[in-house]
């Protein structure tokens, strides 16, 4: 089996791991600058959190990551297009594999519908043995269980 990353990014961002021994992780982040601290940091601190993530699962060989075309705001579409333009780099530095899976698609594999609501996607997660705390890790893991399935985990 292949290690395989997805994440939901955003300031709060959905991660799933799914581990060569097959074990799957997942959980949340907060990039959420500080009062005293600029803008930027956040993505200082996805990067360094990208590279805890590759230390501690080195064999990394594959990130996908919810492709997002429409945002609730300005600053949401900013924050996505600066997570998405330092993930792609990170990447491509390592020569990781990367592919952005449109958020319909993700529904769509585990709801049955592409137009799911947050809960629908929660419940499903769910019902597949999964315990997700917020949307963000739900949507980390329906990326994943959409990857394992339909690429095996590789593209």
């Amino acid at each position: 089996m292949t290690t395989i990353l997805t994440l939901d990014l955003g300031t709060t961002t959905g991660w799933a791991v799914r581990l060569a021994d097959g074990i799957i992780v997942s959980g949340t982040v907060a990039f959420k600058p500080g009062r005293y601290e600029g803008g930027g940091i956040r993505f200082l601190r996805f990067h360094s959190w990208l590279e805890e993530m590759l230390r501690q699962a080195p064999a990394l060989s594959a990130v996908y990551f919810e492709e997002v075309r429409r945002h609730a705001g300005t600053d949401a579409a900013h924050i996505y297009g600066g997570f998405l333009a330092h993930l792609s780099a990170w990447c491509e530095q390592k020569h990781i594999p990367y592919q952005g899976v449109p958020v319909a698609t993700i529904k769509r594999h585990v709801t049955g519908k592409g137009n799911a609501d947050k809960k629908a996607v929660i419940d499903s997660v769910k019902s597949r043995g999964f315990n997700p705390v917020d949307d963000n890790e739900a949507d980390a893991i329906a990326l994943l269980l959409w990857s394992i399935d339909t690429a095996g985990g590789v593209r």
